[in-house]
């Protein structure tokens, strides 16, 4: 029969659901009828729980892995089982973008709660080289377990709920034992809002009959699907970056903390069995410890003995590295911890076919739940070691920073205090401590005076640091699991050195972030004039067109006279005069008080629309463009990458407010193209429109519309928009020689970039490079795709350096390849323009010193003009 519902309510009003389950029917020709679990379907053998200890099934309304646990109701469980348990706290720690809460449980004993701020206390001092030898050794050890961070990979979410009642009902002297000592810090979930997605599908798909044929919609789910948050991010890559609220919440918990242990709960493909760490022994990243990787060793013991006794299978050095830091299961290892990654061979739905079988969600919850508990227990046998790791970890760090020829980092970015701040934020998020700059300090062939910022190298977070400013181009290993370089300083767009003299006496006040409004401006007689350097000026500049302000743009440098003196201004600044507004002055003048408030942006009030040099005036015909409100259309869907197209969503609706409308890619041809100024493609195996659309979008970009595109959606666009058609023969050289087949692995990864930095020279005097007062910019790479030349001279807006790796792995081969050849283009074709970027300028939202380019191409894309033939030339004179 079906399952029938009751309800009761638990004291304080919270609705329980207890289910009544019937009785189900074996599997038939490879689909079997729905059955739940029973909850002692997860649990430990011989075990004794506590009966009275509130079941997941009595909120969720169904038994664990019958279907995704819905985000609303696990912390609804959640809550009401802490708040009636003398094991556990329950906190929230923060919201997702969609403001669901994340959720944060610490367990231990009743009595290690009880003094549960004193057992922090102490414990932190293991983390401070001064007072390491005052923590003492009786402590408890701290055990982290994340769940939840990829939405798609329900597992890793869901195991939650039976680690959860394990801790709190258990009754047997081992858990007992590990409660007292061990303080675990759960949080669940770290991705509610990919979750709430994944679960929405299933749900829809959901049937009586269990599917367990790979082809059924249940196990395919749509683009984007749900393994990352709202803006498509990746929130496994986030624990270095922090652009996200989700990985901001846990991070800081995390650094409240220090936990001795981190275990990381996924999934992989269905078709693996199941992995835990310690990973490619050759793939680690220098900095993390070889004590790490044998004390990783020791633990999978415990996860390997589970395993070995329950006759399942599973892997645990290939496939998964320990190298790239902004990972969930990397970055603790180099900030004193040992970080440990679960994956599981997924299934989206209930139950699936495999290459080894029917898997079910509910297996894999049953052996993440268990290797929750092999962490737990390991930790807690292994904590006099963890004590000695973590506190030898820091107590190593002022010797490291002595051995190390770079004494510290020095950087600035005087033009743009908002990105400045930015870092400074990144830096504290990750307990870098910084300093302002005393006087001048020389490094490399510059001289850094007080405008600029150090990184101490000997401090605390040694490595931490290094791992944040470091450059590495050699690697004994060619294969990564994901990027290679991430120098943030580089990503930035800072101007930054190494010092290799010791800074103490260079070492101002603490810099903190601030990012204090700007002065309030003057009421401008004849013009408003602000930099189009600030980070924000892009949301300033729109807020002014989308309230109908009439705003210029400067082609050309001026000085201009303002009721607080002279002042010089570079290419791109923007003028707002009084004249020819339709909008009251008194409106526009609040407007520039919001920027300067929101934006942080200093605006001067110009008293005359003569400059003071000879040639440019803030009426000028050839020197000003007016601007226009940018309308765009964001392509999506199948075939693109979402972490490309999320980022775009994320710059222009998030962090600039401007309007965006997605339009998946089959639906474009039903679009009205005419509504809007601006179309964007992104990278993407299958980043290419029809042939039919490619007519239509040279049409609309001869009628005065721009086509932007990155990656392999500028490859496309290169071929396919304006091009003649012309196909490559092979050559003898390029023809297929014979290979050991033992080398494939490193041979396949030879000429991959899977995420290198890389630099260009950038025309600055082009108006895709305003806002730039450096020609220097970096940009992380990820295809060898290479843009071909434009025809047009002035359109190498910006161009490879011939050395232009600067962070990362890249071949010699594909260096050579690279080097030299376009990574910014910029065409007119009619009225309109097509602006091409052979990398991707808004990557994680982390390289804010490429978005201006970006933001350029929709704000600037009709301020350049075509080269002009000579015939041009002659045709304009006569029309003059």
């Amino acid at each position: 029969m079906r399952n029938q519902k009751n309800f009761k309510l638990l004291p304080g009003g919270v609705q329980i659901v207890g289910l009544i389950v019937g009785f189900a029917l074996a599997a038939v020709s490879g689909s079997f009828m729905a059955v739940a679990e029973p909850l002692e379907y997860f649990l430990v053998d011989g075990v004794s729980y506590d009966q009275t200890v509130l079941k997941p099934a009595e909120v969720l309304g169904h038994d664990i892995g019958d279907q995704p646990a819905r985000h609303d109701l696990m912390v609804s469980y959640i809550r009401a089982l802490a708040d009636n348990n003398p094991r556990m706290n329950v906190e929230t720690i923060g919201y997702s973008h969609e403001n669901r809460p994340i959720v944060f449980v610490t367990v231990s004993s009743p009595e290690n709660l009880a003094r549960l701020d004193t057992i922090k206390a102490n414990h932190l001092l293991r983390s401070d080289p001064e007072r390491t030898d005052e923590a003492s050794d009786d402590l408890p050890v701290i055990t982290w377990v994340n769940y939840g961070v990829h939405g798609a990979e329900s597992s890793g979410m869901d195991s939650a709920l039976p680690t959860l009642y394990h801790l709190a009902a258990a009754q047997d002297a081992a858990t007992v034992s590990q409660l007292e000592n061990s303080v675990i810090l759960i949080t669940a979930v770290f991705n509610p809002d990919g979750h709430s997605r994944r679960i929405s599908w299933v749900s829809q798909y959901g049937s009586d009959v269990r599917a367990t044929d790979p082809n059924h919609e249940i196990h395919n789910q749509y683009w984007p699907g749900g393994r990352t948050n709202h803006y498509w991010f990746d929130l496994n890559r986030q624990w270095l970056l922090q652009t996200q609220p989700e990985s901001r919440a846990w991070l800081a918990k995390w650094h409240e903390w220090r936990p001795e242990v981190s275990a990381d709960m996924h999934e992989m493909g269905g078709d693996s069995t199941y992995y835990f760490h310690p990973g490619v022994p050759t793939r680690k990243y220098p900095l993390v410890p070889s004590k790490a990787r044998e004390l990783l060793v020791e633990i999978a013991g415990y996860h390997q003995a589970y395993m070995d006794d329950a006759g399942k299978l599973y892997f645990s050095e290939e496939g998964f590295d320990n190298y790239y830091v902004g990972k969930g299961s990397t970055y603790p290892q180099i900030n004193g911890s040992l970080g440990i990654l679960f994956e599981a061979g997924a299934q989206m739905g209930i139950a699936r076919e495999s290459a080894q079988g029917i898997k079910t969600f509910a297996n894999n919850i049953q052996t993440h739940f268990r290797t929750s508990l092999t962490t737990i227990q390991g930790a807690a046998s292994m904590r006099l070691k963890l004590h000695a790791f973590q506190r030898e970890f820091y107590r190593e760090a002022a010797g490291l920073a002595r051995a190390d020829k770079v004494k510290a980092y020095v950087f600035r970015a005087p033009e743009d205090a908002t990105r400045v701040n930015m870092f400074l934020d990144l830096l504290a998020r990750h307990r870098v401590e910084a300093h302002s700059v005393v006087g001048e300090i020389r490094a490399g062939d510059k001289s850094y005076g007080e405008e600029s910022y150090i990184v101490n190298l000997n401090q605390t977070q040694y490595r931490m640091a290094k791992a944040l400013f470091n450059r590495i181009t050699e690697f004994p290993d060619k294969v990564f699991y994901d990027v290679s370089g991430w120098t943030l300083p580089l990503a930035y767009g800072l101007e930054y050195d190494e010092v290799t003299s010791n800074p103490r006496s260079k070492m101002g006040a603490p810099a903190v972030a601030s990012f204090a409004a700007a002065r309030v401006p003057d009421k401008a007689p004849y013009a408003y004039v602000f930099s189009w350097s600030n980070y924000y000026a892009p949301r300033a500049v729109n807020r002014l067109l989308e309230a109908g302000v009439m705003a210029r743009v400067s082609k050309r440098p001026i000085s201009v006279q303002t009721t607080r003196g002279p002042v010089a201004f570079e290419r791109g600044t923007i003028i707002v005069p009084r004249d020819l507004q339709t909008v009251s002055i008194a409106t526009i003048h609040s407007l520039m008080e919001q920027a300067a408030a929101e934006d942080g942006i200093t605006v001067h009030a110009a008293t005359s629309g003569h400059t003071l040099q000879a040639g440019a005036d803030l009426g000028g015909r050839d020197s000003v463009s007016d601007l226009k409100a940018p309308k765009i259309l964001l392509i999506t869907g199948p075939g693109l990458t979402s972490y490309d197209a999320g980022e775009v969503w994320h710059l222009l609706d998030h962090r600039m407010k401007i309007p965006v409308t997605l339009v998946r890619k089959e639906r474009l041809k039903r679009a009205d193209l005419g509504r809007y100024t601006h179309i964007v493609l992104v990278g993407g195996s299958g980043s290419k429109l029809p042939s039919t659309m490619a007519d239509s979008i040279e049409e609309w970009v001869r009628a005065g519309g721009t086509f932007v595109a990155h990656r392999h959606g500028a490859t496309w666009a290169a071929k396919k928009l304006f091009a003649s058609k012309s196909k490559k023969k092979k050559t003898d050289s390029e023809k297929t020689g014979r290979l050991s087949y033992a080398d494939k692995g490193q041979n396949d990864a030879e000429h991959v970039i899977g995420g290198a930095l890389f630099e260009s020279d950038l025309d600055i005097t082009h108006p895709l490079g305003f806002g730039y007062v450096r020609r220097l910019v970096t940009t992380n790479r990820n295809t060898s795709d290479v843009l071909p030349v434009p025809k047009d001279p002035y359109g190498q807006v910006a161009v490879y350096t011939q050395q232009p790796l600067l962070s990362g792995y890249a071949s010699e081969k594909r260096i050579d390849q690279i080097k030299g050849t376009p990574m910014l283009t910029a065409e007119r074709h009619g009225a309109g323009s097509v602006i091409l970027f052979a990398d991707n300028p808004n990557f994680r939202a982390t390289y804010v010193g490429a978005e201006k380019m970006f933001l350029n191409a929709l704000f600037f894309s009709t301020a350049f003009d075509r080269s002009r033939s000579d015939e041009d030339a002659e045709a304009q004179a006569v029309e003059e």
